[in-house]
């Protein structure tokens, strides 16, 4: 009996902004098209997403298995399924590059785990292309995903990260949930010192993107821009 081909687990970039454009390389987009078992943060985004790239898509002959903050680690062996049977798994995710700030890191470290290739693709990372372009440090960074919800806490959080950016000259990266934003942003410029940078990336590689870098100071006297439901990365540099 044959042995089967050796699977892999890729990691698939999905458009930041729902749109498709050039942040999908081509090459990526084939590799994408040619999957039919797919690991997602949200099914109805990603068929969306896969018929967006070609309206051709055959969605009847593929697999999909839900992965979010509610999947429980004992659920992943079963995603993985696909992989045992050699075939190519890719995953998904809502938004940006897979396993950075969401629960597809569980996925990968079950692969190396088993033995399984994995194979990352080049696409947009929100937070990658806010530091490019917030003109912070990009040699020493941290990325803190969500901050606290509670007010108490998030306060806390945002003066630990603004007192770790001046101790260790690093730039600081969180997110807050899209439909926060224009509160959370307000919240900032009330908690922060006035002489701290800070920069707010916005919906990035889509037309409306937005990024700008200023004092806090500077900020309080500026009109905030319309960043409600929009991915946007917040960073700082004390």
């Amino acid at each position: 009996m044959s042995q089967l081909p050796k699977a892999s687990l890729k990691l698939f970039p999905c458009t930041i902004g729902g749109e498709i454009n050039y942040s999908i390389p081509e090459g990526v987009k084939m590799e994408i098209l040619e999957c039919r078992n797919f690991i997602v943060e949200n099914e109805r985004t990603a068929r969306r997403f896969l018929k967006a790239l070609d309206r051709n898509f055959p969605l009847e002959e593929t697999q999909m298995s839900l992965l979010n903050k509610h999947s429980r680690e004992q659920e992943i062996p079963l995603m993985l399924k696909a992989l045992e049977q050699g075939n190519d798994v890719g995953i998904l995710s809502e938004s940006g590059c897979p396993a950075v700030g969401d629960p597809g890191a569980l996925v990968v470290a079950m692969a190396h785990k088993k033995g399984y290739q994995v194979k990352p693709f080049t696409g947009p990372s929100s937070f990658l292309l806010a530091l490019m372009a917030s003109g912070l440090n990009g040699q020493q960074f941290a990325f803190h995903g969500y901050l606290p919800v509670q007010e108490n806490e998030k306060i806390k959080s945002l003066k630990y990260l603004e007192n770790e950016s001046k101790a260790k000259n690093q730039t600081q990266l969180f997110m807050e949930t899209p439909y926060r934003n224009i509160k959370f942003l307000a919240f900032i410029l009330k908690t922060l010192n006035p002489s701290t940078f800070l920069c707010v990336a916005s919906n990035l590689s889509c037309e409306d993107e937005y990024v700008r870098t200023m004092t806090v100071q500077d900020w309080r006297k500026t009109e905030l821009p319309d960043i409600h439901k929009k991915p946007t990365v917040f960073l700082l540099q004390s």
